[in-house]
């Protein structure tokens, strides 16, 4: 009896920790689908059962001072830098949808879904319409 009581609190406790490990929160390396290179580190969090994203860090020297110009409405002329570009995520099953997402490059916002493939990896597509009009991104989490 105490022996089944121990195996069920141990697997209690190791499902609560794998549970733990699979989130979108934190911090993310955005690789660019086009060019292939890391371009900004992206800190997903959750805010009144919603998540967003802003742009924590950008990794290239020459592109951190730059504000959106193609942007429209609160974010136009903003610093790209420190902008929330995931805006109002809902988890539904696996996926994280009913957002957008806002392309800093040409100030478009797209609707969005993201999905966890991994603890490490997590996949991010960006449509127009329908998901078929789109494109994904891989980005990585970033170690603390």
């Amino acid at each position: 009896m105490k022996k089944s009581r121990l195996v069920i609190i141990a697997l209690f406790f190791v499902t609560i920790f794998y549970g733990q490990n699979q989130t979108i929160i934190g911090k993310w390396k955005t690789i660019d689908d086009e060019t292939g290179k890391a371009k900004s580190i992206v800190e997903i969090y959750e805010k009144s059962g919603k998540i967003y994203g802003k742009v924590f860090e950008i990794l290239e020297e020459e592109h951190r001072k730059k504000v959106c110009t193609n942007c429209s409405g609160e974010d136009k002329n903003k610093p790209i830098l420190g902008m929330i570009v995931i805006k109002g995520l809902t988890k539904e099953g696996n996926q994280y949808t009913r957002g957008k997402i806002l392309d800093p490059k040409n100030g478009k916002l797209y609707k969005c879904y993201i999905t966890l493939e991994s603890k490490d990896k997590l996949k991010v597509r960006g449509f127009i319409g329908i998901s078929l009009f789109g494109r994904t991104q891989y980005w990585y989490r970033v170690k603390s």
